[in-house]
This record gives C-alpha cells, structure tokens and sequence, in this order.
C-alpha cells in the first residue's frame, strides 16, 4: 500500500508540473499580448516584432511567448546575464524596471529597447521578467547601413534603471525624448515595455498563490531536465559526422559569403564558421548572440521542433564564430541592420541539416525581411518639402521555402515570424500611399513542391511628393536557391515606377525624386524535387489564380492548360 501511495504521488507530482506549465506559458503569452495591446510602435502592435519571456535568478530562460521572433528571444536569453550582472538578484526592489538597448548585452542593434523586470512575492524576489521590442526610431542616422560606426546608429543606453521602486527616472526618459524624430512612440513604447513586465509579474504571484509555490525553482528543474532530456534523446536519433555548407548575401560594398561546418555529436551540434566573409564596414555587421539566435532557431526547427524552447532545450547547440568574421562584430562596428545577413543562418543550418536528414528540411527562401524605413518632411527636402515631417517602416516578406511534401507559404516572413503590417496601418500613421501590393506572378521556384510567392509593392508619398528610402534589401543578386533539383526562386527588384524601369541600389540612403514612386519586387522562394513531378492539378489552378503564366505551366512543369 505504501509503494502504491508513492507512485500516484509521483504520478499526481508530474501532472501538477504539467498543469504549471501550461500556466506559465500562458503568463509569458499575457505578458506579450500586453505590449502589443499598449505599444505606440507600429512595428509592435501591427507585426508583433517582439518577445517575451520569464527567467530564474540566475538569468536562465524558462519559457518564452509564442507571441515574438527568434531572433528577439533567442538573443535576449543571453542578455538577462549581463543586466545581474550590474544589478545583482537581491539588490533589485518592487518597481524597479532595467533597459538597455546595447547590441551587445541585447538583440543587436540599437532599434530594439530590452526591459529586465523583477517579480515579488511576499516581499521576495521570486523570478525575473524580460522584454524586447523593436522602435521605430532611435535618433542617428536612422536604421539603415549607412553608418560607420554604431555610434552614428543612434541613442546608445546602456543598462540602466529607467524606474526606480515605480519612480520613472526622468533623466533618463528627457535624454531618451531628445534622441528620437519620434518622442512620443517612444516614451510610450518605454512605458508599454514596463507595464507588459508588470503583467506577467502579477499573473506569476497569482499563479504561486494558487498552487501554494514558494519559489519557482522546482518548477524550472522539471523544466529544465524534461528539455534538455527530449532534446538530447532527438540529437541522439541524428547520423553523427560533419556537414559543410555554404550561403552568400549581396552584401553591401562586397558579395558576403556565410560557410558553416555542422558537427553532429551524441549529446551536442557544434557549427564552425570558420571561412566566412570579413567584417563589413557599413551596418550589415552580426554581434555574436544574434548569430547565435538564428543559428540556434534554424537548427531547432529542423532537430527538435517540438520541444519547448528555454535556456536547457538550447544548451547543446554550440557555436565557433571566428573573430574578424561578419558574424562576429565586435564594438563599435555598425551593426543597424544585422537581420539582413543573420536571417539568412537557417537556411544556411538547413543546408547541412540536409545532408543528414532530407525529408526534414525545406529549401530556401527569402528569409532576410523586406522592411523599407521611410522618411520624408523637411529632414529629407528641406523648405522645398511638400508634407510633413514623417519616419515610418513597414515589415514586408517574400516566399518561403518549399516543404518536402507541402509547397512554401506566400509573402509570409521565415525566419523571423514577424507579421506583414496592413497598408491601412503604414497609411494611418504616415503620409504615405501604397498604390500596389500583390502576389509576384512566376516569383516562386518550380519543384515537385513549389517555394511561395513574392510580392509586389508600389509605395508613394501623399502627393507623389519626394520622399526617402534607407534601403536594406537582399536576394537580390543572389536569389533563394532550390534543392533536390527544384528552381530557385525569382530574385528581388528595387527601383523606380517610371518607363524605364530605373533601379536603386538594394542598400542605403536614397531619394525618390517628386513625381515617382518606389517599386519593390519581393523574392520568391526556392522550389523542392523536380518541377515535372509535380501534381498538373495544382500547376493548372495556380494558372487559374494567376500565379503562373501559361508558358512557365508548359515549359516548366510540362502541363498544357
């Protein structure tokens, strides 16, 4: 009788470990749904480039929102370190709220503001809360690869209090109003930072009362060991040995080539990117935790996609990143728009994941966003500007990928998982017209499975005024390639509605002039297995959608229509 007694409370223990972790996630998810819910940004409210997440006290991540990108939380797992670093645990009090937007102890550029939160139960530190959430504006040059340094970036905070014991830091805060075109959103995006924190503090208490919890470290052993276990057991199911592949960006002022070795071991990946292209000197730059944060996702996605991801359930992936190499920018190196290079590391992760399990791998596809920052007023014209002043950006995405049995999804952003912003949003905020936006006929790589279509997009100011873009564009020259004999996807295109079909260049400041309009062609993604292999019913009602032309249907796929 007793034995029995022991084994349905062991059994009964595991069931409430359960249950408390569904509970936790859905605090995590409150706690996101709450900054997007009060966030003044649109790039947080409408594309939900975000991520949230609850920590132990020694900085490791339990779980995260399924509301955000990986690219935010995958780095932001290593950033709560380095503000108990500075702030010890015990030293932090009820109110006080930590932020910091520094590329290195945060996300990777100076765009994305990082609040650390403490959460108290009975007068006890009981767990720590953690956001990140990219801004429209941080003052400098604007987000763009323009600059030189990080220093021409913007505002640069280090990790400071920006509430003291519920007390706003008013220095702070007159410091962060005079650095940004953009005051207002980003004082209340501050706000909206600390108050989702709150959230999540407060559903936690609630949560520990209920289940009668003085503290959440046997709830983060189970988490930890029942991760990292189902982790390793799908390592373990992987053939061992290396894996080489290769990837390559436009680059800014040379072609970038990302190289990366996979070593698959019994209990670890180890990637290598030793061979990889050097240091840029504009901001397409990666500081090492956001490499980290893609590589990490990329891998994930393809070894144990199922699994929760928290600090355990990423601790055998393991990354070499040769100092001098793109991927490894050290201060102050520019660093403004490290996503162009870094979204491509998934794919580069599955190009050696393909080697050891094909079936579980898609192909390429756009990956880096396509998310134009605007400007126009007087900042760009001067007294001869025809509309008001204005800073907006607008999240956009080509094709993904096709799947091994399921075509690749259109216009929908991979790896990032940002949202595409709705033009009645953009246009709500700003002084400006999206005169087209629609799927990119013949974008998408042909294959058994077919990658997802690009888009086209034809984006004006009120008034054909002139107006600006900070482009950050890739695939362009190089476009999204296929596998296992599949096309590779259309390359991107960026330039000027007029006759002549006048290009800009994918990267940098630029201006379109009065009259004329900024035309984007989006990639498409790579195609999967051969195009002939594939189902004439489904070439035959992309025809019908006018996805495809006839001519591609009968050239490529061999079916007349």
């Amino acid at each position: 009788m007793q034995e029995t007694s022991v084994k349905e409370t062991g059994a009964l223990a595991k069931i409430q470990r359960q249950i408390q972790w569904n509970r936790l996630i859905a605090v995590v998810e409150e706690q996101a749904q709450t900054m997007i819910r009060t966030a003044f940004s649109t790039t947080v409210r409408e594309a939900g480039d975000l991520s949230a997440g609850i920590f132990d006290l020694q900085g490791r991540m339990l779980a995260q929102a399924v509301t955000g990108t990986p690219g935010h939380v995958n780095s932001m797992m290593e950033s709560v370190g380095h503000f108990l670093a500075k702030f010890p645990a015990e030293a932090m009090q009820p109110g006080d709220h930590y932020i910091t937007n520094d590329p290195w102890l945060g996300t990777g550029h100076l765009h994305d503001l990082t609040v650390v939160t403490p959460a108290f139960r009975r007068g006890k530190i009981v767990g720590l809360f953690a956001n990140t959430a990219h801004i429209i504006d941080i003052g400098g040059l604007g987000m763009g690869p323009e600059g030189r340094s990080v220093f021409e970036e913007g505002l640069y905070i280090p990790i400071v209090k920006c509430f003291d014991r519920g007390v706003p830091n008013e220095t702070f805060f007159d410091f962060l109003r005079a650095g940004s075109r953009t005051p207002v959103e980003l004082e209340g995006d501050v706000y909206s930072l600390c108050a989702c924190n709150d959230a999540g503090a407060k559903r936690l208490v609630e949560m520990l009362d209920e289940f009668d919890m003085d503290s959440l470290d046997p709830l983060a052993g189970f988490i930890f060991d029942s991760s990292l276990a189902a982790t390793l057991e799908e390592i373990r199911k992987l053939p061992r040995g290396t894996f080489a592949g290769s990837i390559k960006s436009d680059g800014y002022e040379f072609e970038v080539t990302l190289n990366a070795s996979m070593t698959i071991a019994e209990d670890r990946i180890t990637v290598d990117y030793a061979g990889t292209s050097g240091l840029s000197t504009r901001g397409i730059n990666v500081p090492p935790a956001y490499c980290r944060a893609y590589s990490c996702f990329g891998i994930k996605c393809v070894v144990a996609p199922e699994i929760p991801n928290n600090w355990a359930s990423l601790s055998p992936f393991h990354m070499v990143i040769p100092e001098g190499c793109i991927l490894n920018a050290p201060r102050p190196y520019p660093v403004s728009v490290r996503h162009v290079v870094g979204q491509l590391l998934p794919d580069l992760m599955m190009g050696c994941l393909h080697q050891a399990v094909p079936d579980r791998v898609n192909a390429e596809g756009s990956s880096a966003l396509w998310n134009p920052p605007l400007r126009g007023g007087s900042q760009v014209s001067g007294q001869a500007a025809e509309t008001e002043d204005f800073e907006i950006i607008t999240f956009n995405s080509g094709g993904t990928g096709a799947r091994p049995t399921k075509d690749g999804l259109d216009g929908i952003a991979f790896p990032s998982g940002v949202r595409t912003m709705p033009v009645e949003a953009t246009e709500n905020v700003a002084p400006v017209i999206f005169w087209q936006k629609q799927l990119r006929p013949d974008s998408a790589g042909p294959g058994r499975t077919r990658g997802g279509f690009g888009q086209v997009m034809e984006i004006g100011a009120k008034g054909d005024a002139e107006f600006a873009v900070n482009a950050i564009f890739d695939r362009v020259a190089n476009p999204p390639k296929g596998r296992e004999g599949g096309g590779d996807g259309t390359a991107g295109w960026v330039g000027l509605n007029d006759a002549n079909g006048t290009p800009l260049r994918t990267k940098g400041f630029q201006v379109i002039p009065k009259g004329r309009r900024l035309l984007l062609k989006l990639p498409g993604g790579g195609g999967m297995g051969d195009p002939k292999a594939r189902d004439p019913d489904r070439v035959r009602r992309d025809v019908a959608d006018g996805l495809i032309t006839k001519q591609a249907a009968r050239e490529i796929y061999g079916v007349e229509c």
